[in-house]
């Protein structure tokens, strides 16, 4: 569905402060794409393979910065990408009917607010990490690698949160993680969207819209890089996040009860 100039600024301009503000945290920002992408488009083809691209972009220039400050530590975080990045594939090949797609996302946005929050007001500045089986991180990285295929989004968002309860890791390395997770599982996911044959843009639109958010997600990274308090950042990225899930299952998910 072609956009009207106004309408396509307006756009970019919500797509440029989502960016910005996951960005300061770690997380690309599909899930708040998918929520506001419901609002304009029809198709849920349409709909995924434009929040992946635009993850894609923002996690790019996040994972850039973290390897220059010294955060990627790629060794550390390779069992949850050896995990996640097949299943990644496999979750987005799945060709789901549209309402259990929408009713899938909501539900975990929800889930993913609600635990942001929890991690954010149990954050504290200084804390011990604890040591964790080895096969834990593959467990974690298989299963949230499947989901975040499944409903078009990166994954970063359910990863984080368990991993600062978990106190698994300072978490500014947590971050990292998170974009690098986003990463790998966005390629992993447009790859099999690729495969299923349901890869579909919006064209010219999508061009203005990675504008946005390669410029969002850079500011917002450095806001994270630079320590500037991330706990307003966080809890308005989880209101922000919560209010999408639900208003994705009020548009879509209570739809099935009249199919």
């Amino acid at each position: 569905m072609p956009l009207e100039i106004g309408e396509l600024v307006y756009v970019m301009l919500l797509f440029f402060i989502v960016a910005l503000l996951y960005a300061a945290v770690g997380f690309g920002g599909g899930s708040s794409y998918l929520a506001l992408l419901t609002l304009l488009l029809t198709s849920f083809f349409v709909i995924r393979s434009t929040a992946l691209l635009c993850n894609l972009m923002v996690v790019s220039g996040s994972c850039y910065l973290f390897y220059r400050k010294g955060h990627l530590k790629i060794k550390k975080f390779l069992p949850f990408i050896l995990a996640s990045v097949p299943m990644a594939f496999l979750g987005a090949s799945f060709r789901l009917k549209e309402h259990i797609f929408f009713i899938i996302l909501g539900i975990s946005l929800i889930i993913a607010a609600l635990a942001l929050v929890i991690q954010t007001l149990n954050l504290k500045s200084k804390y011990n990490t604890v040591t964790y089986p080895l096969y834990l991180p593959y467990i974690l990285g298989a299963g949230i690698g499947f989901l975040s295929g499944l409903v078009g989004i990166g994954g970063g968002i359910f990863l984080a949160p368990i991993l600062n309860q978990m106190k698994w890791d300072k978490p500014i390395t947590i971050a990292a993680l998170a974009s690098f997770f986003i990463l790998v599982n966005s390629i992993s996911g447009i790859s099999g969207l690729v495969t299923g044959g349901t890869f579909e843009l919006f064209w010219p639109e999508i061009i203005g819209l990675l504008a946005a958010v390669l410029i969002g997600g850079q500011l917002g990274v450095r806001l994270s890089l630079s320590r500037i308090s991330a706990k307003g950042i966080r809890l308005l990225t989880a209101l922000l996040v919560l209010f999408v899930g639900v208003r994705v299952l009020l548009d879509n998910g209570l739809q099935i009860n009249f199919l």
